[in-house]
């Protein structure tokens, strides 16, 4: 009974600062809820004889509880495969100061393009950029949580941060023209319109082995159903998804406000090291 005291005193000690943890990791103060629930259901349980620094370790268990939700997240965020060109060859490819104030989302200090970047990184990335970053845990720590050496954790973290740190650039990316081009090129292939992906492309246009505007017109028009919009290394270019996943990246050339060239990568190394940040896409008439 006493140990059973010692854990709820030193939980509620540190339940402001678990919360934080938990609302920044998810972005949401309800999920943060329950991860905080079910990370005292789990310290409830646990054998706290070896716990020599609480805080610590509480961390840790809530840092698990948000890293399976946020991988149970992605996972249910299924792209249908839809229709596209025989591209790619491969199948497998991978494509986000401490303390109680979680009244404060992270997106108030540092912007709302944050908490989009934040929801395109694996929760791995995520969880080291934000408990290192904002919480100072260790990267050793943070290695233990995800089941990597502290320099795979330190990587994580430092790929995080450059997405991070570039997205004001990458807003300005977004907005470009070039960006309204490829997305109306893909408005236009899903929707199958032959006559609107001519007026895009240059009639001298070039898309792998196919030459000429119209050809390249006909191939693509009723295709890339489950290609997305993004920025690619900060370049405007779209994405074949399936499951989550990244398959393919198209490549735009645009020369006097036409697209001149098309160019698929579907090499699974490649597209693992790529800076990959998806965009929302404008329906017509919105």
């Amino acid at each position: 009974m006493a140990e059973q005291d010692w854990l709820s005193e030193r939980f509620t000690e540190h339940q402001d600062r678990l919360r934080a943890v938990a609302h920044r990791m998810l972005g949401s103060r309800a999920e943060a809820e329950d991860a905080v629930q079910e990370a005292w259901l789990r310290v409830s349980r646990a054998d706290t004889d070896r716990v020599e620094n609480p805080a610590g370790w509480l961390t840790t268990v809530v840092a698990r509880v948000c890293l399976n939700m946020l991988e149970a997240r992605r996972s249910r965020r299924e792209d249908p495969a839809g229709a596209l060109p025989p591209e790619p060859r491969e199948e497998r490819a991978g494509v986000r100061p401490a303390g109680p104030e979680d009244e404060v989302l992270l997106a108030d200090s540092v912007g709302v393009a944050l908490m989009v970047v934040l929801d395109t990184l694996t929760p791995a990335e995520r969880l080291a950029f934000v408990l290192h970053d904002v919480f100072a845990v260790s990267f050793g720590e943070i290695g233990e949580i995800i089941d990597r050496s502290p320099a795979a954790a330190r990587q994580l973290a430092s790929r995080a941060r450059r997405r991070v740190q570039g997205a004001a650039e990458t807003s300005a990316a977004a907005r470009s023209p070039k960006r309204e081009i490829v997305a109306a090129f893909l408005t236009a292939c899903r929707g199958g319109d032959f006559e609107a992906l001519v007026e895009l492309l240059d009639p001298d246009a070039v898309a792998g082995e196919i030459r000429g505007g119209r050809a390249v017109a006909a191939f693509f028009s009723g295709r890339a159903q489950a290609a997305r919009l993004a920025l690619v290394d900060g370049v405007p270019a779209a994405v074949w998804t399936h499951r989550g996943q990244a398959k393919a990246v198209f490549r735009f050339t645009v020369t006097d406000g036409k697209i001149s060239r098309i160019t698929v990568d579907g090499d699974a190394g490649r597209i693992r090291d790529l800076d990959i940040v998806f965009l929302r896409e404008m329906r017509a008439g919105a």
